[in-house]
């Protein structure tokens, strides 16, 4: 929905992990991210219709607790790596932070996915699931 005051989103649902910190999170999916559950608000259940373990999907979230007035980090908070702007890296502090998980789904429940390697912290909204389709290929 657009307003005059902005963009409002609502979750389709929250994260379940066994991370609970912040500063617990791997940076990236491959460095040790649990499987995780996510939780679907009850009345969007029917949306999950289709989905199958083995389908590999991308997870959108919200980073509920990133700093929105970050505009340049080192990355990996690594002094050595040049200053370098968040819309070049995956840092989580930025100024929308939307963010994105490329998983597999592992298993189905009556209103929830089951999905491999995802790094979000529990609790973490979630603003879609979408299956992959394709690759990305450069022209």
């Amino acid at each position: 929905m657009v307003a005059e005051d902005g963009i409002f989103l609502e979750p389709i649902g929250w994260v379940e992990s066994t991370i609970v910190e912040r500063s617990a999170a791997p940076k990236q999916a491959d460095e040790g991210a649990p499987s995780a559950r996510i939780v679907i608000r009850p009345e969007l259940s029917d949306a999950l219709r289709g989905l199958r373990a083995g389908t590999p999907v991308l997870i959108l979230t919200w980073l509920h607790e990133a700093k929105r007035d970050v505009l340049a980090v080192h990355p990996r908070k690594d002094p050595n790596r040049p200053l370098t702007g968040v819309f070049a890296t995956r840092s989580p502090d930025r100024p929308n932070p939307i963010g994105l998980h490329a998983t597999v789904v592992e298993r189905m429940e009556r209103s929830a996915v089951v999905v491999r390697n995802l790094e979000a912290i529990d609790g973490t909204p979630v603003l879609d699931i979408k299956p992959v389709l394709g690759e990305i290929h450069e022209r």
